[in-house]
């Protein structure tokens, strides 16, 4: 699979992540060009149907980046994405979706270097994994 190249969704925070990923882009830090980011105003507003849906029109793995825990300009938007994703995880393989392939990373306005070698190491595990064939048999740990 050398030549296989994934595709990645990352959905970011507008407050945090978004802006960590405009920074590591103005900084020209070295990412992999095989992710799509899509801005919402709060992690605790992607819903499961978001990532079922990306899942369905192609995306290898899904990332979540949302404000670190206590920081949420929503103040609890950041622990319901991470309720949400928990429970996903423990859905997915029903799916025939390893759950490897949905992520949750907490990345501040700040932390661009951070975006940077998540979003890159989350590119790596995916093209690791594969492409995603749905309906085949996952094997659950």
């Amino acid at each position: 699979m050398t030549d296989f190249q994934p595709k990645v969704v990352v959905f970011c925070c507008n407050w945090c992540s978004y802006a960590g990923a405009d920074l590591a882009g103005t900084s020209r830090l070295k990412i992999k060009p095989n992710f799509r980011t899509i801005r919402t105003m709060c992690s605790g507003r992607i819903e499961p149907t978001f990532i079922f849906h990306a899942f369905a029109r192609g995306a290898d793995g899904v990332m979540i980046a949302g404000c670190h825990p206590g920081d949420c300009h929503y103040n609890s938007g950041n622990y319901k994405a991470r309720r949400r994703v928990s429970l996903l995880q423990k859905m997915l393989p029903q799916l025939g979706i390893e759950p490897a392939r949905l992520r949750l990373e907490w990345i501040s306005a700040s932390e661009a270097k951070k975006f940077q070698s998540t979003v890159n190491e989350f590119i790596d595990q995916i093209k690791e994994l594969g492409p995603l064939g749905v309906g085949k048999e996952v094997k659950v740990s």
